[in-house]
């Protein structure tokens, strides 16, 4: 699959590049897609969630009537489940939600993500350029010529530019991060991706 090269103006540069049919040409695996979403959602939990058991209610510890002879159920104590402000039962408590995945399936999930990407036609490819200081302004003008500004939209870096980098952090619904920062859920939740020129190799490398 061949795509054409744009430039900061939006215009075509002339030059095409070839993306890697092993990476953007794979049928994609909707189960390896399920499986690293639901690790990445499972791993931002924090799982800190918790209720008092009886044991750790406060209360006074004595009888509250005898034990026979009432004619209603008998009750030990006003930290019972049974009574108002009494412990919970089976409530919930801290616990880790992450769990772990082999890196060939991860690697299937972000190839499988890319390839769905491919076939709908939501990539473009920027060439390479660089900022002196970090201006957002600049770089939203950049996303309106790429036609990208109202668009949740992913790029992805080649060689490291922090500059760029900075310039992006206040605007809505975009995320640039080189290829190790960014997971298969962030490549799902985009409706367009955006790869700088020299991200195609890497790319390419990383996940072959």
């Amino acid at each position: 699959m061949k795509l054409s090269v744009l430039n900061i103006k939006g215009e075509d540069t002339g030059r095409e590049v070839s993306l890697d049919k092993s990476v953007f040409g794979i049928e994609p695996s909707e189960h390896a897609v399920y499986l690293e979403v639901k690790q990445y959602l499972a791993n931002q939990r924090q799982g800190t969630h918790k209720t008092k058991t009886r044991n750790e209610i406060v209360g006074s510890t004595k009888k509250l009537k005898k034990q026979k002879g009432t004619g209603t159920a008998r009750a030990g104590s006003i930290k019972s489940p049974v009574f108002r402000g009494g412990g919970t039962v089976f409530g919930p408590t801290p616990r880790d939600y992450s769990f772990k995945l082999n890196k060939k399936l991860k690697q299937l999930a972000k190839k499988s993500a890319l390839s769905a990407k491919a076939k709908e036609k939501k990539i473009k490819v920027l060439e390479d350029f660089s900022l002196d200081a970090p201006k957002t302004k600049e770089f939203v003008s950049i996303l309106k010529n790429l036609q990208s500004d109202s668009v949740k939209s992913l790029i992805i870096l080649g060689n490291g530019n922090d500059n760029v980098f900075l310039s992006s952090r206040n605007i809505k619904n975009i995320k640039v991060s080189p290829l190790d920062g960014i997971s298969t859920y962030d490549l799902v939740n985009a409706q367009q991706l955006i790869l700088m020129e020299s991200s195609i190799d890497v790319i390419k490398n990383t996940l072959n």
